[in-house]
């Protein structure tokens, strides 16, 4: 009856290790299958990039026309910046002017009020 027990226990044991050792295989082929489709998605990437490439080579010197022309404008746009600085110092003073006489007009409505309240005391409505 112990060689039973001892049977039993290593048949659970080898059962065990078989169930573990194919769930290791499984794990080892689903690792190896994803492995494997990225590689074939960076495959077919590398494919693509090198058709686009290949496809669009000869917009490569349109490309470096227009950096050059883009460089020139960006130069020439510099010596503009002169002028806009003399634009926003004349915005500048333009919004200082128009607070100064935003505040003479009011004075001015002010003395009005004034002058024809002392007009009327001094001439009141016959």
């Amino acid at each position: 009856m112990a060689d039973t027990e001892g049977e039993e226990r290593g048949t659970g044991r080898d059962e065990l290790a078989d169930s573990l050792n194919d769930l290791f295989i499984s794990i080892s082929s689903m690792v190896k299958g994803e492995l494997q489709g990225a590689n074939n998605s960076l495959a077919l990437l590398e494919k693509m990039n090198l058709r686009v490439a290949e496809e669009y080579e000869s917009f490569g010197d349109v490309a470096s026309g227009q950096k050059v022309f883009v460089e020139q404008l960006k130069t020439k746009s510099g010596s503009f910046d002169i002028y806009v600085q003399q634009i926003d110092a004349i915005e500048q003073q333009v919004t200082e002017f128009e607070a100064v006489i935003s505040m003479l007009d009011k004075y001015v409505s002010l003395l009005e009020s004034k002058v024809q309240s002392v007009y009327q005391q001094h001439h009141p409505p016959s």
